[in-house]
């Protein structure tokens, strides 16, 4: 399809995550004006805040807890991403099996035991957030991504996951693409989700346990006690015993947070409703949550009402910008739009309601860290690139623990007691985005100097042709 079409398809959208763009949307909590104290202090209201949050007034219902946040419940990457659920905890198997080799029969244990406790709090506090246990399904573009798909499923079958290999017919019989060559079906724990009812579902859950959440209310400082921090907002301030930081890209609290987190920009495009007869043209009667293995990889996903959301394409704006006004615009996703028509051709007339983009915590781990601060008092728990729907809860969960210094086993994993690599700083790292993003939008095509640039950049620890979401 040419750029023009692609162009007339984005006249009307909205550019604004449809998740968020909900009337069910509940109403923000008052700003901090006063003077408080709290024996813990959260900030941020994504997924690792409340489920921090959750976690930590389940433990002990007489701790008292507040969240704040800057803007609102989910307006950062918790209200953005496809929101495909998956055991991993760091980030796919391949992921952690290059990172943490020696520890991966326990990080699958811990993932397969987060994705059933998520799945029990759910029940629990009765969320309502469209989940779907469809499973996960990654298909090969063209012959020459099976080799990819093949390894994966032999990790799958490893650790004991019901995956099952699709050959060409059996893949297309699940979704109907003419680039879907084969797929790895991972059937079990895991599906797709509402992220934003998902948070407002724990918001409620938090607020029932008596968290109290101030909305509109950025950390401007912190000034270490010795013991305690005292945190300061725009119009009151928290005396804190403890403080975690779930802020995963915004990197409030420290700069040196940004020395080994980069604010990588994630695009998403969301079509219209699809009509019976336009789902029928291409299946997906289990409606998994799909990636395919392009270098700069797409994904996918039905919404309740039968949309199609669509994702991929990285980009980066100078010094860590996470709201640039020039990613706001229809330029910036007309070749998502492409991608998807050639992806889905039976669907060429179709145009779409909503498109966004916003950070995500790229680190040489793409998986989730910790950070400690004024003594321990203080910990940032972040670094999530993808997969963090489900794998928040468990990182909350372990940052908490540091945090209280509770001896529990998986505070002496690797993860856990390491850090991801130094990233260069500004304008080194904005040059180096450039030309990343440049060879990766460009490598399948075109090849030549854009392979060995890649695997210089996956040799300084960043696998960038992985999995993003």
């Amino acid at each position: 399809m040419t750029t023009l079409h692609a162009q007339q398809a984005l006249l009307k959208t909205k550019f604004f995550p449809y998740w968020l763009d909900n009337k069910a949307a509940p109403e923000p909590e008052p700003m901090l004006q006063n003077d408080i104290s709290c024996d813990l202090l959260i900030v941020g209201a994504g997924f690792t805040g409340l489920w921090a949050a959750i976690h930590a007034k389940e433990a002990n219902p007489e701790r008292d807890i507040v969240i704040i946040e800057a803007q609102c419940i989910a307006i950062g990457a918790s209200g953005r991403p496809a929101a495909i659920l998956s055991t991993s905890v760091m980030h796919g198997l391949a992921n952690a099996s290059r990172l943490f080799p020696d520890e991966m029969d326990e990080l699958e244990r811990l993932g397969k035991e987060n994705m059933d406790g998520f799945q029990a709090t759910l029940e629990r506090y009765n969320i309502d957030c469209d989940i779907e246990w469809g499973g996960e399904l990654t298909v090969a573009i063209g012959d020459e991504g099976m080799p990819d798909i093949e390894s994966e499923y032999k990790l799958y079958k490893k650790y004991d996951h019901d995956a099952y290999l699709l050959d060409k017919e059996a893949v297309q019989k699940e979704i109907n693409s003419p680039l879907f060559h084969g797929g790895l079906w991972s059937k079990k724990r895991s599906g797709t989700v509402h992220p934003a009812k998902l948070a407002w579902g724990l918001k409620a859950a938090a607020i029932k346990l008596g968290v109290r959440i101030f909305e509109y209310t950025p950390l401007e400082s912190s000034i270490h006690l010795k013991p305690g921090v005292l945190v300061q907002t725009p119009k009151g301030s928290v005396k804190a015993n403890k403080v975690l930081l779930a802020t995963n890209a915004f990197a409030a609290g420290s700069k040196k947070i940004t020395r080994r987190v980069s604010a990588i920009r994630d695009r998403i495009v969301v079509t219209e409703p699809l009509t019976k007869e336009q789902l029928d043209t291409i299946g997906w009667k289990n409606r998994q949550g799909i990636y395919d293995t392009r270098t700069q990889l797409n994904y996918m996903r039905l919404t309740a009402d039968n949309r199609i959301l669509f994702g991929g394409r990285l980009g980066y704006f100078f010094n860590n910008n996470t709201d640039p006004k020039a990613d706001k615009s229809a330029d910036n996703f007309i070749r998502l739009v492409e991608n998807f028509y050639q992806t889905f051709p039976s669907l060429t007339e179709i145009k779409f309601s909503h498109a966004w983009s916003g950070p995500i915590a790229l680190t040489t781990r793409m998986a989730v860290h910790f950070q400690h601060y004024h003594q321990g008092d203080m910990i940032y728990a972040g670094g999530y690139s993808g997969f963090g729907v489900t794998a928040t809860r468990f990182g909350s969960r372990v940052g908490l623990a540091i945090l209280d210094g509770d001896n529990i086993p998986e505070t002496k994993l690797k993860f856990a007691t390491s850090l991801p690599g130094y990233i260069p700083p500004e304008p080194f790292r904005w040059i180096g985005a450039k030309l990343t993003m440049y060879a990766l939008d460009t490598l399948d095509e075109k090849g030549g100097w854009r392979k060995p640039w890649v695997r210089i950049v996956e040799k300084m620890g960043f696998p960038i042709t992985q999995n993003e979401q």
